[in-house]
Formats: C-alpha cells, structure tokens, sequence
C-alpha cells in the first residue's frame, strides 16, 4: 500500500470490494450473516475502518468454509451474532472511535485532577 492509497482509501475501496464478490458466491443464508456481521461490527470501526479489514477477512474466510464444508450458517456462527461480533472485535483489539474519544477524555480529566490537586 502505497501513500496515496492510505490518504484516498482507494485501498479500503478495493478491499471491500473484493470481499462484498466474494460473498456473492455465498448461499443466501450465508449472505444475510455476512451483512449483519459487517453491520454489528461497523461501531467497532476506527474512523476509516481499516482496523476491521482483517477481522472481516477472517470472518468472510470462516463463511466461504463452512459453506464449502455443507454446514448451515447456524452451525458455523450460532444465534448470537452479535456477541460474536463483539468478541472477534474485542479479541483483536479493534477499538471503536467512541471507545478513543472516552479514552482521551479521560487521560485529559486525569491531567486536569493532577494539576489542580498538584
């Protein structure tokens, strides 16, 4: 990925791409998780998503074996679908930008308290 890429995003453009036709060849019941995987995990996103573009990868490649494997999509993602968005989020590390703002609120309140206390 070049600089160009990174400041445009066409490279998150094509990569989403590549997976949204890679999910196409999905079963029908497949490509309705695919979607409510991709919209449970949108709020787990950074600014320009780029932090979720392994997770999906990950996720998208469990789908494409399962379903080459005859599994149903029960079987492969359970009922749960957005417990196990927020734990394939959490087991990453893939912060959303509502986590990061409270973070720095608090590190700038923390820095305020020792100031005045100081």
């Amino acid at each position: 990925m070049n600089f160009w890429e990174t400041i445009t995003g066409s490279d998150l453009t094509r990569e989403s791409k590549a997976f949204e036709a890679r999910a196409q060849t999905l079963p029908a019941d497949y490509q309705r998780a695919w979607e409510e995987i991709k919209n449970q995990l949108r709020p787990h996103g950074n600014l320009t998503g780029r932090n979720l573009m392994p997770i999906l990868d990950g996720v998208l490649g469990l789908l494409e074996e399962s379903a080459a494997d005859g599994q149903s999509v029960h079987d492969a993602v359970g009922d749960d679908i957005k417990g196990l968005c927020s734990a394939l989020a959490g087991a990453e590390g893939a912060k959303g930008y509502r986590d990061k703002w409270r973070d720095q609120l608090n590190k700038n309140v923390a820095r305020k308290l020792g100031q005045l206390g100081g």
